[in-house]
């Protein structure tokens, strides 16, 4: 069975419908790219992966012994979470708490897992360090070294790369990469086709009024690939 099977979603607020019609299933080991314009409904989708919601119809299920609070989840950064005034070590701590439940001291066990994280992830140097002093690069390997402490099995990325220079974008997708390839499985929401070529196993390509699923090879012969492909161009020499 896989991690997640998406069946007939409908989504959206207080009856208004965001998107419709969104089937897809994440097996273990796919890294699958989520692409679609402004408004097409990848938030609101990202909110149902999480539980944070409520189809309007059709139903979000977890498989393969994935429990619900098993993703780890890399948000895109707002102003503020970027000056959040914690250090390191309690933002790579706090990953912990999902699984952990009511106790109230922290473990042997779990201190351990976030030091492995935070050495994987090379900031275990900046552990002592004010969160909101660190580089947009460093914060972004923070906030996976966080995720990576809540699963072993599937992390969820909202664009991660926001605002990350050239150099530092190639870095953490290489990172991305290589935790796929040593079994997590990826789902990532991203703008960056050039990315999702390199990169993706799968693509869900969401609009309004329809949605793609499936391989990477697949949505490359596709019409909704060669209507983005229109659209991107066109917008390029607008």
């Amino acid at each position: 069975m896989a991690y997640i099977t998406c069946e007939d979603l409908t989504l959206g607020y207080d009856g208004s419908v965001v998107t419709e019609h969104i089937n897809f299933q994440v097996n273990q080991g796919d890294y699958l790219y989520i692409i679609g314009e402004n408004g097409a409904g990848k938030s609101t989708l990202i909110k149902a992966l999480l539980h944070l919601m409520e189809p309007i119809q059709g139903e979000v299920v977890t498989g393969d012994g994935l429990k619900p609070y098993e993703i780890g989840y890399l948000p895109q950064q707002t102003v503020v979470q970027k000056d959040f005034p914690a250090s390191v070590w309690e933002i790579v701590l706090s990953g912990t708490l999902a699984k952990r439940g009511w106790k109230p001291f922290y473990t042997k066990q779990e201190k351990q897992c976030v030091r492995e994280n935070m050495e994987k992830m090379a900031v275990w140097d900046l552990r002592k360090e004010c969160y909101r002093n660190l580089s947009g690069g460093q914060q972004q390997r923070v906030l996976l070294a966080r995720a990576l402490c809540a699963t072993t099995k599937l992390l969820l990325l909202d664009e991660p790369v926001t605002g990350l220079d050239p150099k530092v974008t190639a870095e953490f997708y290489q990172l991305l990469q290589e935790l796929n390839q040593s079994g997590i499985t990826i789902i990532m929401v991203s703008h960056d086709m050039q990315a999702a070529a390199a990169y993706a196993s799968h693509i869900l390509h969401i609009e309004k009024d329809t949605t793609f699923y499936g391989t990477k090879s697949q949505y490359q012969k596709s019409e909704a690939w060669k209507a983005f492909q229109y659209t991107a161009g066109g917008a390029a020499h607008e």
